[in-house]
């Protein structure tokens, strides 16, 4: 007589008995098709593609996957469900953007951001702009653990900075994301740098020791490569910034108090609060100071005569939710519209991709497309170079196809775990490289969650700043040199 855990497990074992085999060469076929529209939108749009053509390309590539696994046997529901649970992965993310793009408005209006790009006027020289950009970048990600929040926070303020002195956008943006992508990769607190080692079978501790081989050598060669890049500028080709400092003024209350609400906002994020917890105190403080500092600004936004309680709560609430511009009077700022914000509207376009990526990323996952391509990959790593090269390959491609920095840990993490075993290495080699080629080039692809967020977080194309992104771009190459030379392998201790 058939036990209830027997009969439990037959339709089961009868769904994995018709689901037929997929080959390679279907698995290959949607991320062939997703990128020739990708480079045709590109082609066509530029980096507007990103507002909607990048969009449609990853759904009607996964619906190319869905056929493909139609042909499969595998039921729509199934694939549905996979999709499901990949959107569900991304709520997170979605509300961070939401925030993100509330608490722009916020800090704007407040003035907080016009008084960082003040003082930073003053302090900073643009002949050393990047190299300072990134070193600040590199302390604040490093005590907070979140290059999203370090983005989000001095990162939008050295952007306009960078641009009021002159500055390419996409160098300052490179600066920015190397910096930030540093502490996310090194600081204990950040939530890859915990996965990373959890998937890899070792302690945090121990990874980020073994990890701080190949990042220390990366961070220093990208500040070399910032400041002899800062050399290309100085203050004589720069406009007078005595100029823009007194627009600004004429503009806004500049105050130093207005500092308090990043303060805030750091403290909240080095003390562990939750991501949304800090933006949403961040945008709620900054709302109050907006009302103090600033009343004349709310009115403006809130287009109202008389400043009461009804026009401060308009002007604060169409900040947080809506297109504004302040002009400022003066010809460079008001041409770059330093002074503008998108709000929580303003991310829609981005919460849209990410949607659309899921979608593509669920059905290849369930249809089994993403495994096969691995496990090609990793028969063909027969050299323990050639398993370093295959996992840093496949963290890549998942964040190019998956589009999620996450599940470009989570996967190669799992898969190449006994492989590294096998090998007689240690599993923080496998963290270590999962750092290196995981984390870090997540950045690289406008549909993937990490550019989506950064390219709107900063205003500017991922096209325009990838070029500059140097620690992203050299990080998987210093792990690959590592493993070709034999440079702190470290080998299982024998029993």
């Amino acid at each position: 007589m058939e036990s209830q855990d027997d009969k439990s497990k037959v339709p089961q074992d009868k769904h994995i008995v018709k689901n037929k085999k997929l080959s390679i060469w279907e698995a290959l076929i949607p991320i062939i098709v997703l990128v020739l529209i990708l480079a045709y939108n590109v082609f066509i749009y530029g980096d507007n593609a990103t507002s909607g053509a990048n969009q449609f390309a990853l759904i009607f590539s996964g619906v190319i996957a869905a056929l493909i696994g139609f042909s499969k046997n595998i039921s729509y529901e199934d694939m549905l469900e996979a999709v499901v649970d990949n959107v569900k992965t991304t709520g997170s993310a979605i509300f961070i953007l939401l925030l993100v793009g509330a608490l722009a408005g916020t800090w704007l209006i407040s003035g907080i951001i016009p008084t960082m790009i003040y003082y930073g006027l003053e302090v900073l020289n643009p002949t050393f702009f990047l190299a300072a950009t990134l070193i600040i970048c590199c302390i604040i990600s490093l005590a907070t653990g979140s290059s999203w929040t370090t983005t989000a926070t001095i990162g939008i303020a050295l952007m306009g900075i960078g641009k009021a002195l002159g500055l390419p956008a996409g160098m300052v943006a490179g600066a920015i994301l190397s910096g930030s992508y540093f502490g996310d990769k090194m600081s204990p607190l950040s939530d890859t740098t915990n996965l990373a080692p959890a998937m890899a079978g070792t302690d945090v501790f121990t990874h980020i020791k073994y990890m701080s081989y190949t990042t220390i050598p990366t961070i220093v060669i990208t500040l070399i490569i910032f400041i002899l890049l800062g050399f290309q500028f100085n203050s004589t080709e720069i406009n007078d910034n005595s100029a823009l400092i007194n627009s600004i003024e004429s503009t806004f209350n500049v105050n130093p108090l207005l500092f308090i609400v990043p303060i805030v906002v750091i403290i909240m994020i080095i003390k562990k609060a939750k991501p949304l917890s800090a933006l949403f105190v961040g945008t709620i403080l900054a709302g109050v100071f907006a009302v103090i500092f600033q009343p004349d600004i709310v009115l403006k936004v809130a287009n109202a005569d008389t400043f009461n309680f009804h026009s401060a709560y308009k002007g604060i609430m169409n900040a947080m939710i809506g297109d504004i511009y302040i002009p400022s009077g003066n010809a460079i700022l008001d041409e770059n519209k330093l002074f503008s914000s998108g709000g929580m509207s303003g991310m829609l376009s981005t919460i849209w991709l990410i949607l659309c990526a899921m979608f593509f990323g669920g059905i290849m996952q369930e249809i089994n497309a993403l495994q096969k391509i691995s496990d090609s990959l990793l028969k063909v790593a027969k050299s323990t170079f050639g398993l370093f090269a295959s996992t840093t390959a496949t963290c890549i491609f998942f964040n190019g196809t998956a589009s999620d920095q996450y599940l470009a840990i989570v996967v190669p993490g799992k898969m190449y775990q006994k492989a590294f075993k096998d090998k007689g290495l240690a599993p923080e080699n496998l963290s270590r490289t999962l750092e290196d080629s995981g984390t870090v080039t997540s950045i690289l692809f406008p549909w993937n969650t990490g550019g989506a967020y950064q390219s709107k977080t900063l205003g500017i194309g991922t096209t325009e700043y990838i070029c500059y992104a140097f620690f992203n771009l050299i990080s998987p190459i210093m792990t690959l040199i590592f493993a070709y030379f034999n440079i702190k392998i470290r080998q299982l201790s024998e029993k």
